[in-house]
Protein backbone atom coordinates (compact mmCIF):
# COMPACT_ATOMS: atom_id res chain seq x y z
CA UNK A 1 0.00 0.00 0.00
CA UNK A 2 1.13 3.37 -1.08
CA UNK A 3 0.92 6.48 0.91
CA UNK A 4 1.83 9.82 1.25
CA UNK A 5 3.04 10.57 4.88
CA UNK A 6 6.18 11.60 4.17
CA UNK A 7 4.93 14.56 1.98
CA UNK A 8 2.19 15.12 4.22
CA UNK A 9 4.76 14.98 7.55
CA UNK A 10 7.04 17.84 5.39
CA UNK A 11 4.18 20.12 4.79
CA UNK A 12 3.11 20.40 8.39
CA UNK A 13 6.75 20.70 8.96
CA UNK A 14 7.04 17.53 11.97
CA UNK A 15 8.94 14.70 12.33
CA UNK A 16 8.23 11.16 12.40
CA UNK A 17 8.57 11.16 16.47
CA UNK A 18 6.02 14.34 16.66
CA UNK A 19 4.04 12.48 14.24
CA UNK A 20 3.83 9.15 16.51
CA UNK A 21 3.13 10.94 19.75
CA UNK A 22 0.21 12.63 17.97
CA UNK A 23 -1.71 9.66 17.09
CA UNK A 24 -0.06 7.88 19.81
CA UNK A 25 2.24 4.97 18.42
CA UNK A 26 5.69 4.48 18.38
CA UNK A 27 7.98 5.98 15.99
CA UNK A 28 9.29 2.83 14.14
CA UNK A 29 5.41 2.17 13.08
CA UNK A 30 5.62 5.80 11.30
CA UNK A 31 9.20 4.79 9.60
CA UNK A 32 7.36 1.19 8.66
CA UNK A 33 4.19 2.60 7.08
CA UNK A 34 6.67 5.32 5.19
CA UNK A 35 8.47 2.57 4.01
CA UNK A 36 4.99 0.64 3.06
CA UNK A 37 6.06 -2.19 5.61
CA UNK A 38 3.26 -2.07 7.97
CA UNK A 39 -0.42 -1.85 6.73
CA UNK A 40 -1.81 0.27 9.27
CA UNK A 41 -5.48 -0.98 10.96
CA UNK A 42 -8.66 0.97 10.32
CA UNK A 43 -8.37 2.87 13.95
CA UNK A 44 -4.63 4.07 12.70
CA UNK A 45 -5.80 5.06 9.61
CA UNK A 46 -8.53 6.99 11.26
CA UNK A 47 -6.51 9.21 13.34
CA UNK A 48 -4.00 10.00 10.54
CA UNK A 49 -6.87 11.28 8.68
CA UNK A 50 -8.35 13.27 11.62
CA UNK A 51 -4.42 14.45 12.17
CA UNK A 52 -3.70 15.33 8.63
CA UNK A 53 -7.61 16.67 8.37
CA UNK A 54 -7.47 14.56 4.66
CA UNK A 55 -9.70 11.52 3.98
CA UNK A 56 -7.71 8.57 4.14
CA UNK A 57 -8.04 8.01 0.01
CA UNK A 58 -5.51 11.39 0.07
CA UNK A 59 -3.38 9.27 2.67
CA UNK A 60 -3.14 5.68 1.71
CA UNK A 61 -3.55 4.24 -1.81
CA UNK A 62 -3.92 0.59 -2.91
CA UNK A 63 -1.91 -1.06 -5.42
CA UNK A 64 -2.44 -3.38 -8.38
CA UNK A 65 -1.09 -6.29 -5.95
CA UNK A 66 -2.60 -4.89 -2.29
Amino acid sequence: MKNNLKILRAIKNISQEELAKHIEVSRQTINAMEKGKYVPSTMLALKLSRFFEKPVEEIFELEEED
